[in-house]
């Protein structure tokens, strides 16, 4: 049975051990909080400078209360020693690559430059979010930071987990009036190599306090295609068209009760039940809404406007038997985030497309040309 939900424990010390040439004096502490607000007070954030990692995130719900509908952990410090991804960025390159391998010019299969990276997942099948060592795990510098606005920087050295040329990344992360949350994800190389960044952020828009599922999540958004993928979750070249299946929400549709229906299917990988898919969008348009999902129980909706090209879904399948504590808002420390309880959303591009060159989608970037990720998360209340 494969496992869905990486899940790697380190010792701390072992952890800044491998972190401490990244950080600067000027930014000493990875889990210092930086604490901004939208200038209207609609939306308030906490973040640290580990993996430039989302910790807390509130909005208010129908009844006009704040809820923190971001998931994480109330001990900071349990972002440095288990590996969940829990509101980080994810690099240098987000989501699989078969058999941690690949080539540029990227063919199939690699031939002439080939790169390898650590293969972190299904005993050592394929590479996950970067490597062993992300930027999930890496300490972030705080270059500035404002009322409503904070921004990270990182350098993410030549050979780092295999990755060929030296990238400078930049995470800007700010809030604006009627709860508007922008994130702005740049990157710079010094030689030709894959990038593709992505927010792993996980949701849930009820904060645990009316359900704990997700039966009361509705989706709805227009995509067409999902990247067809083996037992393991690596894309195989092939792509699904999503008429008729589980995995079409074209139209509104509760995610929750979408879940038992992918039985059959093992969309999310062998013997698993559940989403964990990339979608691609059937419009490209940075100026609307790609992705939306709601609660009919909080009232709190989402609309995410993007210049990715697809999005990942994860339903949180297999989380349960590690037994992860929720924050006390979200009805913890002693009740844990189940499995299909909450939602992970990654804005991203066509995964492991550096091994699936037909595709047509260039992921290789250098010195003659920049990487930027854009997406707005607006969130609002249902009438």
């Amino acid at each position: 049975m494969r496992v869905t939900f990486a899940f790697t424990f380190l010792t701390l010390a072992g952890a800044f051990g491998v972190l401490s040439a990244s950080i600067e004096a000027k930014n000493p502490d990875p889990l210092e909080v930086v604490s901004i607000v939208s200038p209207d007070g609609s939306a308030k954030a906490n973040f640290i400078s580990f993996g430039a990692t989302a910790v807390n995130f509130w909005v208010k719900d129908k009844h006009g209360k704040f809820r923190d509908i971001l998931l994480g952990f109330d001990n900071h410090t349990t972002y440095v020693t288990e590996r969940t991804f829990f509101g980080a960025v994810i690099g240098r390159y987000a989501n699989r690559i078969k058999n941690g391998t690949f080539s540029i010019p990227v063919a199939n299969p690699p031939r002439g430059d080939i790169f390898h990276i650590p293969e972190n997942e299904n005993n050592g099948t394929d590479t996950l979010h970067g490597g062993f060592v992300g930027y999930d795990q890496r300490q972030w510098t705080i270059l500035k930071r404002s009322k409503n606005s904070v921004t990270y920087t990182l350098v993410d050295p030549d050979g780092t987990q295999g990755f060929p040329g030296t990238v400078h990344a930049t995470a800007v992360y700010t809030l604006e009036n009627n709860s508007v949350w922008n994130i702005h994800l740049l990157a710079t190389a010094t030689a030709k190599t894959p990038i593709m960044l992505t927010g792993h952020h996980f949701w849930n828009l009820e904060a645990y306090q009316e359900t704990q599922d997700l039966d009361g999540h509705f989706a709805q958004f227009d995509s067409s295609r999902v990247v067809d993928t083996d037992g393991i979750l690596v894309p195989n070249g092939r792509l699904i068209q999503t008429k008729g299946t589980p995995l079409d929400f074209s139209k509104a549709k509760s995610i929750g009760k979408s879940i038992p229906a992918t039985a059959p299917f093992q969309f999310c990988g062998t013997n698993c039940v559940g989403f964990d898919n990339c979608w691609i969008y059937d419009k490209s348009n940075a100026s609307a809404p790609a992705f939306s999902i709601w609660s009919v129980n909080s009232g709190i909706r989402l609309d995410v406007t993007t210049n990715q090209a697809a999005v990942q879904i994860f339903t949180c399948n297999g989380i349960d038997p590690v037994a992860i504590p929720r924050k006390v808002d979200q009805g913890g420390p002693n009740t844990i985030y189940a499995g299909h309880s909450c939602l992970a959303i990654e804005q991203e591009s066509w995964i492991d497309a550096i091994n699936n060159p037909r595709w047509g989608i260039d992921q290789i970037y250098g010195p003659q040309r920049d990487y930027t990720w854009s997406s707005s998360y607006a969130f609002s209340v249902l009438n």
